[in-house]
């Protein structure tokens, strides 16, 4: 046997036969042949993950130009986005500026109406109360207390007279004097004319109804007589007859 095993070594290394296939040939167990065939295996699984690794490495240089490109898009994007922004800060600014001014113009319209609103409900009350002034005026123009009792009664009324014109003067009431002054057709009526030659013309004679202010606007107009220029009287019959004889 072992001289058959000896031949076979020799006629082999005649042949040229690698030292593999000997071993093989040698050897009849399986296990030996699987150990070479799954050395080449691994050899095989080696060599792919170097292929693979080799076309990594040529998909990450191709990759890396878009992957720039991408950057610059994306850089381009945020900037366009940061530009609306921007504008719709301002639009919203300009916005807000324009309601505050509307909303303060509407605060002072309402607030000046409100006030006008005031002035004329109180003017409507005092109208409504001047009437009882000049009734306690033209009384105290008129009678003339002569006994005891009467001048209490006076005094009474004239009490309660002044309580009135006081209370009026804390709401802004202020009474007109107009005599001597010219005649206003803002401040005066004028309801008489009187010809005379003491005054000029236009000048207020007389007050017939008192006229009144509710601060710096007029309550009520005040009545008046005002001055006229003096006309002069006709000549006589005689004088005309002795002028047409002569």
């Amino acid at each position: 046997m072992i001289d058959e095993n000896k031949q076979i070594n020799n006629t082999s290394q005649q042949l040229g036969e690698p030292t593999e296939v000997k071993q093989v040939m040698k050897s009849d167990s399986p296990a030996q042949i699987n150990f070479n065939e799954s050395g080449s295996e691994v050899t095989e699984q080696v060599a792919a993950q170097t292929n693979v690794s080799g076309d990594t490495a040529s998909l990450n240089s191709e990759n890396s130009a878009p992957t720039t490109e991408k950057t610059g898009v994306e850089t381009a994007e945020l900037t366009q986005q940061i530009e609306s922004l921007k504008t719709q800060l301002e639009e919203r600014s300009t916005q807000y500026m324009r309601i505050a001014a509307d909303f303060e113009n509407y605060r002072k319209r309402t607030s000046k109406e409100k006030e006008e609103l005031e002035v004329l409900m109180k003017r409507n009350t005092i109208l409504e109360l001047l009437p009882v002034v000049d009734n306690f005026e033209r009384a105290r123009s008129h009678l003339k207390p002569q006994s005891d009792g009467e001048m209490t009664m006076h005094k009474s009324y004239q009490g309660v007279y002044k309580q009135l014109v006081d209370s009026l003067k804390r709401l802004g009431v202020s009474p007109m004097r107009p005599e001597g002054q010219e005649f206003d057709p803002n401040l005066h009526e004028a309801v008489m004319r009187e010809p005379t030659d003491e005054h000029p013309e236009g000048t207020v004679l007389e007050e017939l109804v008192r006229g009144y202010f509710l601060g710096e606007r007029v309550l009520r107009h005040a009545m008046v007589k005002v001055a006229a220029p003096k006309e002069d009287s006709p000549a006589a019959p005689e004088d005309q007859s002795s002028q047409a004889n002569s």
